[in-house]
């Protein structure tokens, strides 16, 4: 059974309905966030890049990032509104945390001591609400939730 590595929460800012998951050492990449996003779908990969649309425009999002040493339990489609897997290449086994509209973050994610192959799995929750909300004007802070599970490719 995989074991839980680490753990981290970070809070989003979400602009233009969009925010990327990056390897941390992008000197090692050819398309830099959030250059061809596609904003037509949930989760899209680009080479050591993971782009995510979220539901509302601007906001803040709740993220909770997880990294298990074998493939990570599997989570109930119930609990979520979107969910999806893809692959991953970290060079420094960091990953920078995006934003539209005010770059890269301050807390960068650590998946390992090196690079390496992964495999993500993103699910999101509060999708609707923070969609209603975005006509209302009020604050929208962690309403819209994402859970981001790492594992290694290999497992």
């Amino acid at each position: 059974m995989a074991q839980l590595v680490r753990e981290q929460h970070v809070d989003v800012f979400v602009s233009d309905y969009a925010f990327g998951l990056q390897e941390s050492d992008d000197g090692f990449l050819d398309l830099l966030f959030p250059d061809g996003f596609d904003f037509g779908t949930f989760l899209s990969t680009h080479p050591g890049r993971l782009d995510i649309t979220s539901a509302g425009h601007t906001h803040t999002a709740s993220l909770t990032v997880e990294v298990w040493d074998g493939p990570a339990p599997v989570q109930d489609p119930a609990g979520w509104e979107e969910q999806a897997e893809a692959g991953f290449e970290s060079v420094s086994g960091q990953v920078a945390i995006w934003s539209m509209s005010v770059g890269r973050l301050d807390n960068p994610i650590t998946l390992a001591d090196q690079g390496g192959s992964w495999h993500v799995r993103v699910s999101s929750s509060g999708r609707a609400a923070v969609r209603a909300l975005a006509e209302s004007e009020q604050s929208m802070e962690a309403v819209e939730r994402y859970l981001v599970q790492f594992w290694p490719a290999a497992s």
